[in-house]
């Protein structure tokens, strides 16, 4: 909501620039959609590395231990 709100106040101050910012955001959104997608597989993979490296701690503390 804050920023329909702020896009309507650039509205009334400089109209072009928000015309420009309209137009613009969906270009720049599937732009940086790879870039989203290989953080979320490097999130995975680091998540992965984690869980192995930790392992066995978990396994040496026992069933009651999380």
């Amino acid at each position: 909501m804050a920023k329909f709100l702020l896009w309507l106040i650039l509205l009334v101050l400089c109209w072009p620039v928000a015309l420009v910012a309209l137009v613009a955001y969906p270009i720049v959104w599937l732009i940086l959609l790879p870039y989203r997608l290989i953080c979320v597989a490097f999130d995975g993979v680091f998540s992965l590395l984690r869980a192995l490296v930790l392992l066995p701690s978990r396994v040496l503390a026992g069933p009651g231990r999380t």
